[in-house]
């Protein structure tokens, strides 16, 4: 299942994003967290030191990520002319969550948390290197390219922390997701990227539940009822075990507050109903529909070929399809 964490900067998603992670793997269920943000703040939020949590950049692997999805594909001449949306075909490697391949090998780090583990990546941050001549975007673009050539089962989760604000919609990773959960503070900035993302995610059929945060008494969640009406899925109030673990005292997750553990089971249980909604071929459909627009925009000008021809009109990635080829 793959989930994605929004809102606007300070909402809190990267806590969100935390908090549902250390859910999962607290039953045992395989995640990769994927940090998506500008702001590379999810591996403290897991309870890693500043010094551990300077993953590896996906962005500074991305051309072994498209040498190893490329495959054997014949639609694809050379990794070269891979762009973040290239989208799978006959031939193609895919990835799934509980393996091992140098995609993984290359930019993930297990993450111990109490008795289990989870596997992180991260998009890479924006340095000063890239000011002036590199838009963040391209950044992400080693993300996109992992999701579009991802099949992942019921039991087994990606989550990613999105960048802030309505940004991710600068390109098609937003209709990645089985579910995308909006974190909302109780206030008119928060609530205005809801109303962005919802009239955005409408013509894509993109799942969207808004998460509350930071609601301290009736008054907070009456106005987020009132502001998103029936997606308001479940609120989150103050949070000692939180404010502890900013404070580089982290406590097991087990002694989270009981009011918030039902509400991450909440979360948990709306993304594991998602699954019976599940349409690959739209999936597929909308996955071409972004390459292709991707490749006349900019595409087909920066890598000199024609990336329409990229596309397997025959193939529908799916969960079943084929395991990836070995190295």
């Amino acid at each position: 299942m793959k989930i994605a964490f929004v809102g606007k900067g300070g909402s809190g998603k990267t806590t969100l994003s935390s908090l549902f992670i250390r859910h999962l793997a607290a039953a045992r269920i395989p995640v990769v967290a994927v940090d998506a943000d500008i702001n590379q703040h999810l591996g403290a939020a897991l309870g890693l030191d500043e010094a551990a949590a300077a993953l590896p950049a996906m962005g500074a692997h991305l051309p072994l990520i498209k040498d190893y999805l490329r495959g054997s594909n014949p639609r694809i001449p050379s990794a070269e002319s891979m762009i973040k949306t290239t989208p799978p075909g006959e031939g193609s490697r895919l990835l799934r969550i509980d393996e091992d391949n140098p995609v993984y090998d290359a930019c993930a780090r297990t993450v111990t948390l109490d008795d289990s583990a989870v596997r992180l990546m991260a998009t890479g941050p924006f340095t000063a290197s890239d000011l002036g001549v590199a838009c963040y975007h391209s950044k992400v673009g080693a993300v996109e390219l992992c999701l579009n050539h991802l099949v992942d089962g019921r039991e087994e989760y990606v989550v990613v922390d999105m960048t802030a604000g309505s940004d991710s919609f600068a390109s098609g990773m937003f209709t990645r997701f089985d579910m995308t959960f909006l974190v909302a503070e109780p206030t008119r900035k928060g609530v205005g990227v809801y109303r962005q993302y919802k009239e955005y995610a409408r013509d894509f059929g993109v799942p969207l539940k808004v998460v509350g945060n930071k609601v301290q008494g009736p008054d907070d969640l009456a106005f987020l009822r009132d502001e998103v009406g029936e997606d308001l899925l479940v609120s989150l109030g103050h949070s000692e075990w939180v404010r502890a673990l900013e404070k580089g005292r982290p406590a097991r997750f087990a002694y989270l507050e009981q009011a918030n553990r039902r509400a991450l089971e909440t979360l948990h249980d709306t993304a594991d109903a998602s699954y019976g909604r599940r349409d690959w071929e739209r999936y597929t459909r909308q996955m071409v529909h972004f390459h292709l627009k991707n490749a006349e925009s900019w595409g087909n000008a920066k890598t000199g070929v024609d990336l329409a021809a990229q596309v397997d009109p025959a193939f529908v990635l799916f969960e079943g399809a084929a395991a990836p080829q070995p190295a």
